[in-house]
């Protein structure tokens, strides 16, 4: 099969991120069982979903990972022109739910299986494709862990091909999406100065939020490379009270941040756990039963930074011709791979643009670009000793 067959099947398998992603690994254990390439799959707890990984080529130190996701984003609210899990070619472009984000990239890794096989490979190439990436890059920890467990061998290097119009992504954000629960008192809305509007209340938390947002980027702590170039924090959900006039007794919102490189999540956390737990000092004076409940919906994910890297961006540059090296402002699994020891890079077809919208597509000349890239590798990886 090419790579615009492959890239069709995989589109028609509609594995959303939360969902189960069996029937789109199913099929490409049977594709590359096929190839005489044997695969190894890691499951979640209750083996609803699974991750997949192999091994082209010997059992030497210094290969290269070959990483990326199997889900997509839903495709309901959004005005499609085409059937999104159907795959339609026009005008050179390839549409469809997920032919950039990213299950390009996944094509032309299946679609050069030949090409690394008809090779005399001195060190090896490893497929790794997660399940649910789009919802916290929760399947890759118990990947890479399998990775790194199962093979006697260690990984020189990782490109995770997130859709980078194929140029190198050295740096990219961490993310964390929190929930914040306000317990209040329920009261007419007159009585507003005797109970405890958790609306109010929450609308305290988020002005801290945000002010302590601006005052991480007064405190010097920024990347310039970024944009942002500090760590953002962002309030996206609100939800609390049942009319005008009546005090709200809960009140729920979410928010995300996202941190550069270098900072850690946990510590913006633990200052707004210290600032909730002074206001329910100073209000369960009013309202004894006052609370605030933090809870991680998506747990920190570490950003990347891979700028001196000099063994990994050489290597990189070995490959093809690339511009400076560029960072990107959303989360992605190649910091996961970095945390565990496995220097990494982002670099994949198509544009980021197209990602998570009504009408994907990925151009025909991405497609090409990645296919060269990946003929290239083979190369090297059989000239290196």
């Amino acid at each position: 099969m090419d790579v615009q067959s492959i890239l069709e099947k995989l589109v028609s398998f509609p594995c959303l991120g939360g969902e189960t992603n069996l029937e789109i690994i199913g099929w490409i254990h049977e594709f590359l069982h096929e190839k005489g390439i044997k695969t190894r799959c890691v499951y979640n707890d209750d083996k609803t979903k699974a991750s997949i990984h192999c091994r082209i080529g010997p059992a030497q130190n210094g290969g290269i990972i070959l990483s990326g996701h199997t889900d997509v984003v839903p495709v309901e609210g959004q005005d499609w022109s085409t059937k999104p899990f159907d795959l339609i070619l026009k005008n050179n472009r390839l549409y469809g739910r997920g032919s950039c984000d990213m299950k390009g990239f996944l094509a032309c890794c299946l679609a050069s299986v030949d090409q690394f096989k008809n090779m005399p490979l001195e060190k090896p190439v490893y497929f790794a494709f997660s399940h649910d990436e789009e919802i916290g890059c929760l399947g890759a920890p118990d990947l890479i862990n399998d990775i790194l467990d199962y093979y006697d061998e260690t990984p020189a290097y990782a490109i995770i091909g997130e859709p980078t119009m194929m140029e190198l992504v050295a740096g990219q954000k961490g993310i964390c999406v929190m929930e914040t629960h306000v317990n209040g008192s329920a009261g007419h809305s007159s009585r507003i100065k005797q109970e405890v509007s958790a609306i109010h209340e929450a609308a305290r938390l988020i002005c801290w939020l945000e002010d302590y947002m601006d005052t991480l980027s007064k405190e010097g702590l920024t990347k310039e490379a970024f944009d942002p170039n500090h760590c953002s924090i962002h309030i996206g959900k609100v939800k609390g009270g049942v009319a005008p006039n009546v005090i709200a007794d809960s009140c729920r919102f979410e928010w995300d941040i996202r941190v550069i490189p270098g900072q850690d999540a946990y510590n913006i956390i633990d200052q707004f756990e210290d600032y909730c737990r002074s206001r329910e000092k100073i209000v369960s004076k009013r309202f004894p039963g006052f609370k605030i409940g933090n809870k991680a919906v998506i747990k920190p994910v570490p950003g990347l930074d891979a700028f001196h890297e000099d063994g990994l961006i050489g290597f990189m540059h070995s490959l093809g011709s690339f511009d400076a090296l560029k960072v990107v402002s959303y989360a992605a699994e190649a910091g996961q791979f970095a945390e565990a020891g496995i220097p990494s890079i982002i670099c994949g077809p198509g544009n980021i643009e197209q990602a998570h919208r009504a009408d994907e597509f990925i151009a025909i000349s991405q497609l090409e670009e990645c296919m060269k890239m990946l003929t290239t590798l083979s190369r090297k990886l059989s000239s290196m000793t």
